[in-house]
């Protein structure tokens, strides 16, 4: 009973926890985007203010308020293929440790780029991840860096702009590329990208004024994408447009919501970020020059239908005779944990390490992967780096665990003395009650202990769930026999005796692999280490418990169904190591031999 008890605490506790992510979080997000949706037209306003008081040399009203240039929206998809996308316009190659694929002259977008270290399954002959695409595909998806200009600067770098190539052709981690572009208006623009071995590009922009009066432009960057995932992200988890900018800080909408409210304008800044993210992959925009930007999230139904995240500079003057340089990086690629954390060191981005979802509880998340990631490096493999943070977590919490089956046992020594309380109170509810506390007082008992070693393992089992979810190390990585991929279910099914029998597991049937059914055991052996509550409900949900369970974790990530598993045997031993120490009588034998015994007709 008091078993039961505890499990219907820890039902509580993870409903509170759940009451209190949405007061406290979700809520507060809410109300937050509904303010800057009313607040929306006061910060364009703002904005105009701000360009009219802008040097009053460039003589060159701003653009309206967060628009960008040629935004690509009314092309019609023509590609047949990827490849006769690629060969509908000159390119420059892209060739680094980590990355390959080209460089678009016409706009000097980055729009064809794989990732050479990551597949689309956990087949090594899968093609690689298709990061960026051309626009001409239904899945286009690239990142562009332009300007936006005026009479007095005539045409300026954009979309259609198509550049020259000046020098080495191919742009790799030792060997820059530059791209120049000459205007009518006395206006040269040389481009230069330059990247490192992992992921970052830099794209500096030079303008130089040969003409003979002062001029004014704005610097325009964007990424635009024209499909979503698949497979929706769920609520632990952002996938969509994403940056870190001004006072408002982290900016995270959904496609659904940029759908619904069409655009997102936070105030201005003058360092941050902003892109678009995956599970896995991201690509963002990072201004570099302390440059004032007007940062933008938004949705376009006008022709084809996009997504964008962008930003436009104030406006940068350039005088006669002389130059003006702006750079922004580009990162395109896998968020590797340690990679993300160094460019947001040693590039100084501001919060780029919040690429990464770590989640509301990241003061657990993260350690609990900065153990197991340093596990790994000592024993190769995260299945067995999650084995062993188990252990360790199992051993920080030695004490507690410790003193709470202490006073499990001490309960179950009493179990006798607690029944009779029941039998001789039986009408009376609160005097049994009352009789009941003075029995826990006189024997030193905790009523509540018990739930503790349960209680603990909600924030483990969530922290866990989320590295196994969100951390891309994890994604492909091995254990051993079937499991080839800890962040993905166990491929099995009991359904067809987990492969023994020549056909697949029928799609409407709940998946249950052959670790679920382990975690399943194991769950039921640790539920019978304690005497079965007398009242038939109770014993009901005792019974059947494990068996909810197997189901419900079939789905989930099979390194987290082996981590309970695992945890449920360590269980067992310490429990029963305790119990035998303090003297209570371990009920895991007599409850297994119980299930097997004839159950007595109601006339005997």
């Amino acid at each position: 009973m008091e078993n039961n008890r505890n499990f219907f605490i820890t039902i509580a506790l993870s409903v509170l926890i759940l009451t209190l992510w949405q007061v406290f979080y979700m809520n507060p997000r809410v109300e937050a985007q509904r303010e800057a949706a009313k607040v929306e037209q006061q910060r364009v306003e703002e904005q105009k203010k701000a360009a009219d008081a802008a040097n009053p040399g460039a003589g060159t009203p701003a653009p309206a308020p967060g628009t960008i240039p040629n935004a690509p929206g009314g092309e019609v998809v023509t590609a047949a293929s990827r490849d006769q996308a690629l060969a509908a316009s000159k390119r420059v190659k892209i060739d680094t440790p980590s990355l390959e694929g080209s460089i678009n002259l016409t706009g000097a977008r980055l729009d064809d780029l794989k990732l050479k270290h990551y597949t689309e399954t956990v087949d090594k002959n899968s093609p690689e991840i298709e990061l960026l695409n051309p626009q001409a595909l239904p899945t286009g998806y690239f990142a562009e860096i332009g300007f936006v200009g005026n009479d007095k600067t005539g045409t300026v770098p954009g979309a259609e702009t198509v550049w020259s190539v000046d020098g080495n052709p191919t742009l790799t981690p030792s060997t820059p590329v530059t791209l120049t572009y000459t205007n009518d208006k006395g206006l040269t623009f040389k481009r230069t990208f330059s990247v490192d071995s992992d992921y970052m590009f830099t794209v500096s922009d030079t303008v130089q004024n040969s003409g003979s009066s002062a001029v004014s432009l704005f610097n325009y960057g964007r990424v635009t994408r024209y499909d979503k995932p698949a497979v929706a992200s769920t609520y632990v988890l952002h996938e969509g447009l994403i940056g870190f900018t001004g006072t408002e800080g982290l900016q995270e909408h959904k496609y659904a919501s940029v759908e619904k409210d069409k655009q997102y304008q936070p105030g201005k800044s003058t360092d941050g970020w902003l892109g678009i993210t995956d599970k896995y992959w991201a690509v963002t925009l990072v201004p570099t020059e302390k440059q004032p930007f007007q940062p933008r999230y938004a949705y376009f139904e006008d022709g084809r239908h996009r997504y964008q995240s962008d930003f436009l500079t104030d406006a940068i003057n350039v005088d006669a005779g002389q130059s003006a340089t702006v750079e922004t990086e580009v990162f395109a690629g896998a968020k590797e944990v340690a990679k993300i954390n160094a460019y947001a060191e040693d590039r100084h981005i501001k919060r780029f390490d919040l690429l990464i979802d770590w989640g509301w509880f990241h003061f657990i998340t993260k350690p609990m992967f900065w153990l197991i990631d340093t596990l790994y490096k000592f024993l190769g493999n995260f299945g067995l780096a999650i084995l062993a943070t188990t252990v360790i977590v199992k051993a920080i919490f030695f004490p507690l665990a410790n003193k709470s089956y202490a006073s499990m046992a001490n309960m179950k020594k009493v179990q006798p003395k607690m029944l009779e309380i029941r039998e001789k109170y039986a009408d009376d509810k609160m005097k049994q009650q009352q009789a009941m506390m003075e029995l826990y007082k006189t024997e030193k008992i905790n009523p509540l202990a018990g739930c503790w070693p349960v209680a603990l393992q909600i924030p483990v089992f969530f922290s866990l769930y989320k590295v196994l979810y969100i951390t891309i190390e994890m994604r492909h990585a091995p254990f051993f026999g079937w499991i080839h991929d800890l962040a993905a279910p166990d491929p099995t099914s009991i359904f067809n005796l987990f492969g023994l029998l020549p056909f697949a597991a029928p799609a409407f049937l709940p998946h249950m692999g052959a670790w679920a059914v382990v975690m399943g055991i194991t769950m039921f052996l640790q539920m019978r280490m304690n005497p079965a509550p007398p009242d038939p409900t109770q014993a009901a949900i005792f019974t059947w418990m494990p068996v909810i369970f197997t189901f419900m974790m079939g789905s989930f990530p099979a390194g987290l169904v082996i981590y309970w598993a695992w945890n449920n045997l360590l269980s067992i031993l310490q429990q029963g190591v305790i119990m035998k120490r303090q003297g209570a009588k371990i009920e895991l034998w007599d409850n297994l031999a119980a299930l097997f015994k004839k159950k007595p007709s109601p006339a005997e």
